[in-house]
């Protein structure tokens, strides 16, 4: 142990050796969170949606009915409560519910929209306003479509709640795997790898002690993006900080066994930093829901989506971090991305000792 703790201090002296690169580390999380806050309008299609209709007459009929044409919405199920309505965000079924009022009461027609992305919700209001306007001739409904709005989550809209998890994942993908890769790399295109393995250390130990450093970094630059996002940007923290901190650790093991994945396939830094950037980078910024809503991609890239790491751990970080989820509530983004730690792990460690 005290041999496999000498390394890791070895490992921690080559990376703070280097001024650029410890900028590179500790400086781009403060300024990404800073300056990333401009987010890009999509137009948005087949959003779930869900409706409460407590009048059921021709008027509340007709405004579901153009709702389900629209190609904007799509009509997830029909509910009986706000509470049903309620489990459905928590649960990210749905993205917009419809309450419906009766006839003889009093009031108008509510609007619930999830706000943890405000771009998406802001969006949607829009959309069902312009439907429910557009599509009811007549004065019954219309003179009530304009009524109540209600943010969930995110009253005030601000788009830091949206991009602050987004930075998360694209810090935790690019300290730990693309340092990681392009660090194995230099070793062996320097001849120092061949050395380290005539170590009284197994290989392995030699692996974890070379990944370890860029995974403490990685907790640091999460705890220092908590601390902007929360002070600095007045984005809260409603779940467990625990299951927060443990779901990211989770993340960052996933992408450094990605990083160990590359430095098996590359024999140069330039190629570690090519196939990184664009295995993993471009996905992680594209296709993670990060920038672009994934619903509005084509059924394939939905689907080429869903092995994309990120995309899950922002899914899980919006769900703990600003809907207040406990860890029950991410078990399947928990479980998916504890597949793909196994799934890589065997993957890199093959590769790794045949490589070798």
């Amino acid at each position: 142990m005290k041999q496999f703790v000498s390394f890791i201090r070895k490992e921690f002296y080559h990376i703070f050796r280097d001024m650029r690169t410890t900028l590179m580390l500790l400086l781009m999380p403060v300024i990404l969170i800073i300056l990333f806050g401009f987010a890009i309008s999509t137009e948005i299609r087949r959003s779930p949606i869900a409706v409460w209709d407590q009048r059921h007459d021709d008027s509340s009929g007709k405004l579901i009915n153009q709702l389900q044409a629209s190609e904007y919405f799509e009509l997830y199920q029909m509910i009986n409560s706000r509470e049903e309505a309620g489990e459905l965000f928590r649960r990210g079924k749905i993205r917009l519910a419809l309450i419906i009022p009766p006839a003889q009461a009093d009031a108008r027609v509510q609007i619930l929209a999830d706000a943890t992305d405000p771009n998406e919700a802001n969006l949607l209001i829009r959309y069902a306003g312009a439907v429910m306007t557009s599509s009811l001739p007549g004065p019954s409904l219309r003179e009530e479509v304009s009524g109540e709005v209600l943010l969930l989550y995110n009253p005030q809209m601000k788009g830091a709640y949206n991009f602050v998890p987004g930075v998360m994942g694209l810090i935790l993908m690019l300290i730990c795997a693309m340092m990681t890769s392009v660090g194995i790399v230099k070793e062996k295109e320097l001849g120092t790898m061949e050395v380290l393995l005539v170590s009284p250390l197994r290989p392995v130990y030699i692996i974890l002690a070379k990944a370890a450093p860029y995974l403490l970094i990685s907790m640091v630059n999460i705890a220092t993006i908590l601390l902007l996002s929360r002070f600095l940007l007045d984005v809260p923290i409603r779940g467990s900080l625990v299951v927060l901190v443990s779901l990211s650790v989770l993340y960052a093991l996933v992408a450094l066994c990605l990083g160990l994945l590359i430095s098996t396939l590359a024999d140069t830094q330039q190629a570690a930093m090519l196939i990184s950037g664009v295995v993993l980078m471009l996905p992680t910024v594209l296709l993670s829901g990060m920038v672009f809503p994934v619903e509005n991609m084509p059924w394939i890239l939905r689907r080429l989506s869903d092995i994309v790491p990120a995309k899950w751990y922002i899914i899980g970080v919006k769900d703990v971090m600003i809907k207040g989820l406990e860890a029950g509530a991410i078990l399947r983004e928990t479980g998916i991305l504890a597949l793909m730690a196994i799934v890589l792990t065997g993957l890199s460690v093959k590769r790794f000792k045949i490589r070798l």
